[in-house]
């Protein structure tokens, strides 16, 4: 039975509840009770919680040591709901949904205060609009009702939900930490970096590469600065647009060489050097503040500390605790068999039902055994390269997988003509001209106006790739809601999530059961987010004990 319970905090830390009907009106008297802890631990038989945001009560439950199965997050669905609408950047915030329903003010949503280097999450604390319990129950009922408008209210209904369990998750992976070893950080940074010297100096081997780098061109150079260094080439010579790798490596010029390796390391002295390691690791573990949804496509973002672009150097440092292991999942080549099933291509799902190479599998098919070549096809077909050699491709790939090629076709033209594109389960691209759109659109300085053909373009590049994107962060919602919900009968514990990876931190013992959970939740994903079809969403697996042997 779905038993449905709203639920609101009180100022002393006491609570406002009631049982709901499944239309979302009260199913009985409204309580007040002295403890939110204990109004939401007495009351086992709850199957979904509804709250304004999971920010405003999970982690306090989580502190407490209580775990809830379910729960539906107001502001989180009111912001897909606004994008389905096309309205998508308009305050998402339960008041502002409230003023928007009642036709009183609708205030901006308060800004994502910045995480704190030690807190457990940047979402704990923010300032947020009073709402009546009784305006939230009008609001939740009023999102009930807009699901049914919606193209595919099924869909939506299973999205909503998805995201709201993925607030849950993203609080309990912040709880748990991804294991971190101060230590072997320390000794990365020891054997990259060299000693540090007294002061704010940077550390030996910067300082060794400098002097090299100024050595080369003649007179001191300071390599971590850009303008410093275009300076520098200019009088040697050299005309260089930018510092970027690709732009220096082919030159002829011996200050090139250290100046690279000086930018690598200099990234990681600035990026998880010391300073970061004081500030962000702290009782063996390094919680980001995890995001669901931070993008439009619905990817995660976290918020602090670069928690999801580790280099591999430094995941020397994250390493299981004594008897536990790292079990390292990624799903192989995601977004082509994402494509197979969104498109329904009879072709693309055949090869996608193999848990091997599609790569290979398009080039045995349609580039004569050049998979190189095949897999430029297909990653050009989905993010837009559409001109010169990748037209060719394109060709060759529509001749083979016509309703795949078809599909992103479609969702570039409709997002050229300025219309809304969806994902599978129905999140929605920002509207045409509005500011979110513009930031995503390639160009000159300044947003261009929407008459513009490169505009129209751009936008359709967008709207191209957000139809695979976002319907692989769709599934992935789904893998790790059936994933968590696998894992509550293990000791083993979620700690990290990125676009399509995951990291699940166990005893050593659970680790044959971890890996089969991971794929069993893979491929029940893909049942439940695009319906039966054969494409195979497999996951490559490591068990490690340290995260950088995983690849």
């Amino acid at each position: 039975m779905d038993e449905r319970w709203a639920i609101a905090p009180e100022e002393g830390g006491g609570a406002v509840l009631v049982a709901l009907h499944p239309d979302g009106q009260p199913a009985g008297e409204v309580l007040h009770e002295p403890d939110l802890v204990q109004a939401v631990a007495s009351r086992p038989q709850v199957s979904r919680w509804v709250w304004r945001a999971s920010a405003d009560i999970y982690p306090r439950l989580l502190a407490a040591g209580v775990r809830v199965e379910r729960c539906y997050d107001i502001e989180n669905t009111e912001g897909l709901l606004l994008g389905h609408e096309g309205r998508l950047g308009e305050p998402r915030s339960a008041a502002a949904a409230w003023g928007r329903l009642s036709g009183g003010p609708v205030p901006a949503d308060p800004p994502l205060r910045a995480v704190v280097p030690g807190e457990q999450s940047s979402l704990f604390e923010i300032a947020a609009e009073p709402v009546p319990f009784s305006a939230l129950l009008k609001v939740y009922a009023d999102q009930l009702r807009r699901h049914a408008l919606t193209e595919f209210p099924d869909r939506m209904r299973l999205l909503t939900a998805a995201e709201s369990s993925a607030m849950l998750i993203a609080a309990e992976m912040d709880l748990a930490g991804l294991p971190w070893s101060a230590q072997a950080h320390r000794e990365v940074l020891s054997e990259l970096l060299g000693e540090r010297f007294a002061g704010s100096g940077e550390p030996r081997r910067l300082t060794e590469l400098a002097d090299e780098i100024s050595a080369a061109f003649g007179h001191r150079v300071r390599p971590e600065l850009p303008a410093d260094v275009l300076k520098a080439f200019k009088q040697a010579g050299y005309q260089v647009k930018s510092t970027r790798k690709w732009e220096l490596e082919h030159l002829d010029h011996p200050a090139v060489a250290p100046l690279l390796e000086y930018k690598k390391l200099y990234r990681i002295y600035t990026a998880n050097g010391w300073s970061w390691l004081n500030d962000w690791v702290h009782d063996g573990r390094f919680r980001p503040g995890f995001v669901p949804g931070g993008t439009v496509s619905g990817r995660w973002i976290t918020n602090g500390g670069g928690g999801l672009q580790i280099p591999k150097v430094i995941r020397r440092a994250v390493v299981a605790d004594p008897g536990w292991r790292l079990v390292v999942a990624d799903a192989s080549q995601l977004e082509p068999r994402i494509l197979a099933a969104i498109s329904r291509d009879p072709a693309l799902m055949e090869v996608a039902s193999d848990p091997g190479d599609l790569y290979k599998a398009v080039s045995d098919q349609a580039f004569s055994g050049d998979r190189a070549q095949a897999k430029i096809a297909v990653l050009g077909a989905i993010y837009g390269q559409t001109s010169g050699d990748g037209l060719k491709n394109l060709a060759m790939l529509r001749k083979r997988f016509p309703k795949a090629v078809a599909y992103v076709d479609d969702a570039a033209r409709l997002g050229e003509e300025g219309r809304l594109v969806r994902t599978y389960l129905g999140r929605t691209c920002p509207p045409a001209g509005h500011a979110l759109d513009a930031a995503l659109l390639e160009g000159p300085p300044g947003d261009l106006p929407t008459t513009d053909p490169r505009h129209a373009r751009a936008r359709g590049r967008f709207t191209r790739n957000f139809v695979v994107q976002g319907s692989a962060a769709d599934w992935a919602l789904l893998m790790l809601a059936a994933l968590r919900q696998t894992l509550t009968a293990l000791k083993a514990e979620l700690v990290f999530f990125q676009h399509d990876e995951v990291i699940v931190h166990c005893p050593a013992e659970e680790a044959p059961q971890v890996t089969e959970a991971i794929q069993n939740a893979s491929t029940l994903a893909g049942t439940l987010t695009f319906g039966p079809t054969p494409t195979n969403f497999a996951f490559t697996t490591a068990t490690v004990k340290v995260y950088a042997d995983a690849k």
